[in-house]
């Protein structure tokens, strides 16, 4: 497994003298039973800060809504990438949580001198990067990449209560509660259930 902290590739001319941009990284929706996992990398700009960042957990939907727009218009750079359902029943859902944040740091429209992770595990990335336990809580860019992951993937779970309604998802965001549980048991699958999780196959299968 990845080390908490990768050296600096000397190929790369970088140093830890010289750093330059650092953008933080975050995903949202490990848990879920449905849906895709999303990643988010945010440079800030020092000259436009951002009042009110943390954990995206700790702020209220509203909150996360007005502050996702603040970061996209006052952020240097942000990139919001995905691995799929597909992905993540083929590689596992750590595997693809951090092919969605390799993603998201390679759509960077500049690129960072080093990457702060949330978490204590890294994508393979060919920059400096560290893990950061809690870093969404710590980190004022690895917040707001939590923000910016956390809304996405709100919105697609709207989008998939619009097509698939008796399910729930705009309630749950697809988390095995109880009235998710009963919905899959009623219902079936739909295409967008992660069909690794045990709780689906358990569902699927019946008593």
């Amino acid at each position: 497994m990845p080390s908490k902290k990768s050296s600096v590739p000397e190929q790369l001319g970088l140093s830890f003298d010289v750093i330059g941009l650092v953008a933080g990284v975050d995903e949202a929706g490990r848990g879920p039973l449905a849906g895709p996992v999303v990643a988010a990398a945010v440079i800030l700009d020092e000259l436009k800060p951002i009042r009110g960042l943390k954990d995206s957990k700790l702020l209220t939907a509203l909150a996360r809504e007005r502050l996702y727009d603040e970061i996209r218009a006052k952020a240097l750079c942000c990139s919001i990438a995905e691995a799929s359902v597909e992905e993540i029943d083929t590689l596992n859902i750590l595997h693809a949580t951090m092919l969605a944040m390799k993603r998201a740091v390679e759509g960077l429209r500049l690129k960072p001198g080093k990457v702060l992770v949330d978490g204590n595990r890294l994508p393979v990335l060919k920059i400096a990067a560290e893990a950061i336990v809690k870093g969404d809580a710590k980190v004022k860019s690895i917040s707001a990449a939590s923000i910016l992951a956390k809304v996405h993937r709100d919105r697609l779970c709207l989008s998939l209560h619009e097509a698939h309604p008796q399910y729930g998802f705009d309630g749950h965001k697809g988390y095995a509660t109880a009235e998710h549980l009963a919905a899959l048991r009623a219902h079936g699958a739909c295409v967008h259930h992660r069909r690794s999780f045990a709780p689906v196959r358990e569902a699927l299968e019946g008593p």
